[in-house]
């Protein structure tokens, strides 16, 4: 009895070692992958990535390995690209080679006068929200709509759980952990509510299907369904369709509500910037119109202020994965095809030879002689290359006509001490998002 039990709980164990010794072995075999810490068994580099600070880890790395290294997560290297020079010769120089779509499991289980004093999340991400709606599911909802309102909340909170440390380890160790109770389960039942509501609106919408007159991105996914039907080797299908309307949204409500939020707590603290836009704003605008995206070309310091925002909040400082397409040369190193690419943008953003003060939140980053608009290559929040982020164009639409339109009619106050406002992110992780705070809009 004793001997069944023993080898019961040793196969296990042993099981696990000959995998990661197979792994490993296939994964180091006829490549020369760049250096970089060496791996445990099973764990790979766990130790050296606390996942409270994994930005500053990965950074660490980089001081002792350079710009390019190597990184095992379990058994599984990946490969680590860090600064302007290095990011750009592989998402720009080398952009077909590294548009592969890199994985980590826990998103491939996933995706398949008077004054007023408010928190402006509620506002901006339903506002935010709705824009987004409009194009994927071609409605607006109320802000006070219940199933929206769940939506938007189950969003957040799996926002926060990616930076749990079980979500963390699911990473590593998926197979194992899918067999255990934790907060990586919780993130997954949350997911599947968000797909519920999403399922819903797209049975509705092929209860209304026009094949000649699409409404919205479900109505145009549908119609290529349709027409894709019988086509085998088709990835048009109806959970493709409930994974990408879900992706946009997503990526369409929080990193623009998040970036516009962020935005608005650096112009309390730095009020004479705010200043400023007020004066482009009047000169420009006036207060007889709404703003227009035709009045963007003539506003070059609020084009400056909104870019050193994007730069400055850093929202996704790890960027997305990528993957190489076929064996790659690069820097002298062979890369195998399938390995995974992670190109930092923090250290892209924060790069002192492309931006002279980068720690420092200041416009003049992005102004040249004159005060006119200065472009930089640095400027990747929508990353770079073949997979740079679709929703680009929108969001930059939005970033622009949601700040003017705010400005425009009201001017920030702080509800505290000016100089007690901190506006270092309350994480860091995979993402970034500002301290709560409340401020005052004062009507002109």
């Amino acid at each position: 009895m004793e001997w069944s039990s023993g080898i019961g709980l040793w196969l296990p164990v042993l099981s696990l070692t000959l995998l990661y010794i197979f792994v490993y072995k296939k994964a180091k075999s006829g490549s020369n992958l760049p250096p970089g810490p060496k791996p445990l068994p099973l764990l790979g580099n766990l130790l050296q990535l606390r996942t409270a600070d994994i930005q500053g880890c990965l950074l660490k790395l980089r001081d002792a390995y350079g710009p390019v290294y190597t990184l095992h997560l379990g058994p599984l290297p990946i490969v680590v690209l860090s600064g302007y020079r290095a990011v750009k010769e592989a998402l720009v120089d080398q952009g077909e080679q590294f548009s592969g779509r890199g994985e980590l499991p826990i998103m491939s289980k996933t995706s398949k006068g008077y004054e007023l004093l408010f928190d402006p999340s509620f506002c901006l991400r339903r506002s935010v929200s709705n824009v987004i709606c409009s194009v994927v599911f071609g409605c607006r909802y109320d802000y006070g709509d219940e199933k929206f309102q769940m939506l938007l909340d189950l969003i957040q909170e799996n926002l926060r759980r990616v930076d749990n440390f079980w979500v963390q380890m699911y990473n590593f160790f998926p197979v194992i952990l899918d067999c255990f109770p934790g907060p990586h389960q919780e993130l997954f039942k949350n997911y599947k509510k968000q797909m519920q509501f999403v399922e819903e609106i797209m049975k509705s919408h092929e209860e209304s299907l026009d094949l000649t007159s699409p409404r919205d991105f479900i109505d145009a996914f549908l119609i290529k369904i349709h027409q894709e039907k019988g086509n085998q080797t088709s990835s048009f299908d109806a959970e493709n369709l409930l994974v990408s309307s879900l992706d946009i949204f997503f990526a369409g409500t929080e990193t623009t509500s998040t970036t516009l939020r962020y935005g608005l707590l650096l112009l309390l603290k730095y009020p004479e910037i705010e200043g400023r836009i007020h004066e482009e704003i009047e000169h420009v605008i006036g207060r007889n119109r709404v703003p227009c995206m035709e009045d963007r070309s003539k506003m070059p310091y609020t084009e400056a202020v909104i870019h050193e925002i994007q730069r400055f909040i850093d929202l996704l400082p790890l960027g997305v994965p990528h993957a190489v397409t076929e064996d790659t040369i690069f820097r002298g190193y062979t890369i195998p095809k399938g390995t995974t690419v992670l190109p930092i943008l923090h250290s892209v953003h924060y790069d002192p030879e492309q931006f002279e003060a980068p720690e420092m939140f200041d416009p003049a980053h992005f102004l040249g002689v004159n005060g006119a608009f200065k472009k930089n290559d640095a400027f990747m929040p929508f990353s770079a290359g073949k997979r740079m982020c679709i929703g680009e164009g929108l969001a930059r639409m939005e970033l622009f006509l949601f700040l003017t339109s705010i400005l425009q009619n009201f001017t920030l106050k702080p509800s505290g001490a000016r100089e007690e406002i901190d506006i270092t992110p309350e994480y860091s992780g995979l993402s970034k998002l500002p301290r709560q705070y409340q401020l005052c809009l004062i009507p002109h």
